[in-house]
């Protein structure tokens, strides 16, 4: 088989995740994938498929996914016969310093010779102390939007180049110094990328790695997929490496690049011809305006696609936008964060609506033909006490009985975990916002990692809560919200009765783990028998509706037959 010219590699969150006696908890209860956090990032898909139709090619390798589905499964053994003119690794989420990390060190040991590149928002936040303490890493690609400069960057190593004339590169010259060239490749729209899962299909079969494209363990049976209406964010929520502010610090980006809303519609209908999965608009389309919003909306409704879409709202919607959303999908869902049911507490956050707005929207979506309205609730947040979760919890149950006749409110409630994001207002300026972090550095983080209990891996505290608060907050509050979905027969009383039996037992778990002077066989038996088991919600109800085939496969096998254009040919 032919050795690609760029191999991508999305490692886990820990490299040794599968030896290592760590309890992970609660980090990943509202995501997909599972704790070491095996979903790679979208940016995977628009690299390959850009530089794929420059010539340039590229093989994924999602080696986390690898690694949990295969206990046998030899992760140096496998990187070492690939052959590669260059590998790519990201360090988009925090969560993935150590895994990262780990795998260039192999890579650059079994492949000395070999370029490695980093890139993503983490990697753009710690470029140089990426460069000054990780010699193993050869460059670092920083910015939101990698696809022309990684271009240049890979026609530089194939075929000899002057790095320093390549855009939002940090590299080494030849006297060992690290080289900034400057961020300077900002597309101002995404129109020039392509969301193009059927490149993922055909990219599997080419190189006949399947479990090395997919998103995360279980796509197969929940095969969601997402398209973005943008980079960056006109909303500068507090915590979040994606805000406003995080992206004009970290990509000196001072608005986001929108996708055309025809061009969006396109992406999601070229999406229905393959699966009748759920497909998610990840960003807010009310962001560029009411009349974005409104051009995608009546570009969708031409396209006349059935899968469930579920749309995100950073602030709810008004009666009448609602009403325009139900006139042009035919099954449809969204998701709204309002953090907390206190004022005070979601303002301090960066969102200023109020209740009554909130319900607004709420009654609004029950009295459409929307599916499902999923409510998320934090728990770590400024103002935030024991007692204010509680209250959040309390919430959600009025929130039910008012709302929920139909069955279609489903509320949530995780922790901010592991971390807050590295360049958002909280990191940037904990002490304001009445913050206490543990950890700044890359390195402070990958170490925090490899901690045994998930208490100890949180970088922060406030101070309204500590760590032991924020813990006991997110467990004593997920267990008062299981029993209210049962009641209102949102959840199943047995699987309830099963979700409080590990809450429970996570919580007797972490007293054992802080009063054992060692780490005997039975404690690590219990941390391994813990982590694959949700811990504070039925991992199902993160699922939406399939409707009909999961994958069509017969339009796959048509498209596989398809030659894939490449420019200049």
């Amino acid at each position: 088989m032919k050795q690609a010219d760029l191999v991508l590699i999305h490692p886990p969150s820990v490299y040794k995740f599968r030896e290592l006696p760590i309890f992970y908890g609660p980090v990943s209860e509202v995501i997909p994938s599972t704790s070491i956090f095996e979903n790679y990032p979208i940016g995977f898909l628009t690299l390959s498929e850009y530089l794929t139709r420059h010539g340039i090619s590229v093989r994924i390798v999602n080696l986390a996914n690898k690694m949990l589905k295969e206990a046998k499964f030899d992760p140096e053994a496998f990187v070492s016969r690939l052959k590669p003119a260059a590998f790519g690794i990201d360090l988009h989420w925090l969560p993935h310093a150590d895994g990262s990390l780990s795998l260039a060190e192999i890579l650059k040991k079994q492949h000395p010779d070999t370029p490695i590149i980093f890139g993503g928002l983490s990697s753009t936040h710690y470029h140089l102390e990426i460069m000054r303490d990780y010699p193993f890493v050869d460059f670092v690609m920083c910015g939101d939007s990698t696809e022309e400069p990684m271009k240049q960057l890979l026609e530089a190593i194939k075929n000899g180049g002057d790095f320093a004339a390549i855009p939002n590169l940090v590299w080494r010259n030849a006297a060992g110094e690290t080289v900034v060239n400057g961020l300077t490749c900002q597309p101002q729209n995404l129109d020039y990328v392509n969301f193009d899962y059927a490149h993922l299909f055909k990219m599997a079969v080419k190189y006949r790695d399947l479990s090395g494209y997919l998103p995360f363990r279980d796509w197969l049976k929940n095969p969601v997929m997402g398209v973005f209406s943008s980079r960056g964010c006109h909303h500068d929520c507090a915590s979040c490496g994606g805000s406003s502010s995080a992206f004009e610090k970290m990509c000196v980006r001072e608005h986001p690049a929108f996708r055309a809303p025809e061009l969006l519609a396109k992406d999601i209908k070229n999406i229905s011809r393959y699966t009748g999965a759920p497909i998610m608009v990840i960003g807010d389309l009310l962001q560029a305006g009411r009349k974005y919003a409104e051009d995608f909306l009546v570009a969708i409704k031409k396209q006349r696609v059935r899968n469930e879409i579920a749309i995100e709202f950073f602030n709810p919607p008004t009666g009448d936008f609602v009403q325009k959303v139900s006139a042009s999908l035919t099954n449809f869902n969204v998701e709204i964060s309002p953090e907390s049911h206190d004022v005070q507490v979601r303002k301090a956050f960066g969102k200023t609506y109020d209740n009554a707005r909130l319900e607004e929207s709420i009654a609004a979506f029950e009295r459409s033909n929307c599916k499902r309205i999923d409510l998320f609730f934090m728990v770590g947040l400024p103002y935030q006490t024991y007692q204010s979760v509680m209250d959040t919890v309390e919430y959600c149950g009025e929130l039910m009985s008012k709302y929920g006749g139909s069955g279609k409110i489903l509320p949530f409630i995780a922790p901010l975990a592991p971390f807050v994001d590295p360049s958002s207002r909280f990191f940037e300026e904990p002490e304001k916002y009445g913050y206490r972090l543990f950890y700044k550095t890359l390195k402070e983080h990958r170490q925090a990692l490899l901690t045994s209990n998930w208490k100890q891996r949180l970088n922060y505290e406030t101070e309204w809560m500590t760590r032991d608060d924020i813990v006991n907050a997110t467990y004593d509050g997920a267990l008062k919200l299981v029993e209210l979905k049962a009641a209102f027969g949102l959840t199943e009383r047995s699987k309830a009765e099963e979700i409080i039996r590990h809450i429970r037992r996570a919580k007797d778990l972490i007293k054992r783990m802080e009063e054992s002077t060692v780490m005997d066989d039975s404690l690590r038996q219990e941390i391994f028998r813990m982590n694959p088991i949700e811990s504070l919600c039925d991992r199902h109800e993160m699922e939406w509706p399939v409707i009909g085939q999961r994958l069509k496969l017969m339009n796959v096998f048509k498209l596989l037959l398809r030659r894939t254009p490449v420019l200049g040919t």
